[in-house]
């Protein structure tokens, strides 16, 4: 049995060197050399569950595969630079992540990133419909919540689509949100999960505490606060780091977790949950992040936002007018 939301069971590392545990997926990341990618692909060529993983970006992917290939574990790790090699990269791969992108300074929203970064996945995204179109897409790159639209738009054009093997990763908006509970009632974080809603950015990410298991109750400045922190976690590292970056390891150790429990529901493993960012019918919004049933083909099921208080009702209602407008604004990038 599965609860509506249940969180992976054991850390990443623990669970890498398991010897009960198997499985022999592809995996691509496109932009491995990045903040997000270097830890990402370390926490992947760890996990037992990755055969192959094949990494690509413009810069330093050659030095990045061959310092992974020296860990003694099973993945064959081999490294693809620039454009030319893109094609590569993707042969035969099953999941592709994409952490590509330039990341968020001081000062910048994740909207100020669009245009660079759109265009980063939209080149992506393309050569996937032309090498892997049956693959597992996992877009990582900002603002998701048009970056998601974009890879969408890109597969319609090339005939490929397939709404349930699209994917955009909020893994790191469920890990913050249950680390802060625990830290706010003194829980163990591995019995915390809680589910969010909505998108991927400020206002638009929709924390649901009223559904946290264990139940946890908190006095309405004290909620208040809480949601705060968790739509704005992202400024907070960026603030903290001043300059120097955004939320990298972190955003890493999400990605691994939703991309293990992907490849172990693609093998067969049944009640795994992730919340991601999907096509969706549960709002008047096109793609929204809710808990998915994840199953050998991608979204087995959506979980929906289930039942909801009324300040998280306002939550939602405030977090549509921007989520619909950063749909728009990905598709129409595609389309113009």
């Amino acid at each position: 049995m599965f609860s509506r939301f249940a969180k992976p069971t054991g850390s990443l590392l623990s669970r890498a060197f398991s010897t009960t545990l198997s499985n022999n997926a592809n995996v691509a990341v496109c932009g491995a050399s990045g903040g997000i990618g270097q830890p990402l692909s370390l926490l992947l060529k760890l996990s037992p569950f990755v055969t192959r993983l094949s990494l690509y970006d413009i810069a330093h992917t050659p030095g990045v595969a061959a310092d992974l290939s020296h860990i003694s574990t099973k993945a064959s790790v081999k490294g693809y630079l620039g454009p030319d090699e893109l094609h590569d990269c993707l042969k035969g791969a099953e999941v592709v992540l994409i952490p590509a992108g330039v990341p968020r300074k001081p000062g910048m929203t994740r909207d100020d990133l669009f245009n660079t970064n759109a265009s980063i996945v939209r080149d992506i995204v393309n050569a996937i419909a032309d090498v892997c179109p049956k693959a597992m897409i996992a877009i990582i790159t900002n603002p998701v919540n048009s970056t998601v639209p974009i890879a969408a738009e890109v597969l319609k054009k090339k005939g490929v689509y397939d709404p349930k093997r699209l994917f955009g990763v909020t893994t790191l908006d469920t890990v913050r949100s249950s680390t802060f509970i625990a830290e706010a009632k003194g829980l163990s974080v591995k019995s915390v999960n809680l589910p969010v809603i909505g998108g991927h950015s400020g206002v638009t990410i929709v924390p649901l505490i009223s559904q946290c298991t264990p139940q946890v109750s908190f006095p309405q400045d004290v909620r208040d606060k809480l949601t705060v922190r968790i739509q704005n976690a992202g400024t907070e590292v960026v603030e903290a780091k001043a300059g120097a970056g955004s939320a990298t390891l972190s955003m890493a150790y999400a990605a691994a977790q939703f991309a293990e429990s992907l490849i172990e529901a693609m093998s067969g493993a049944v009640g795994k949950v992730e919340c991601a960012y999907v096509e969706s019918t549960e709002t008047e919004a096109k793609y929204f992040a809710t808990p998915v049933m994840l199953g050998k083909n991608g979204v087995e099921s959506n979980l929906g936002i289930g039942k909801l208080l009324d300040y998280e009702k306002k939550l939602l209602d405030a977090a549509m007018p921007e989520l619909l407008a950063n749909i728009k604004k990905g598709e129409d990038f595609v389309n113009k």
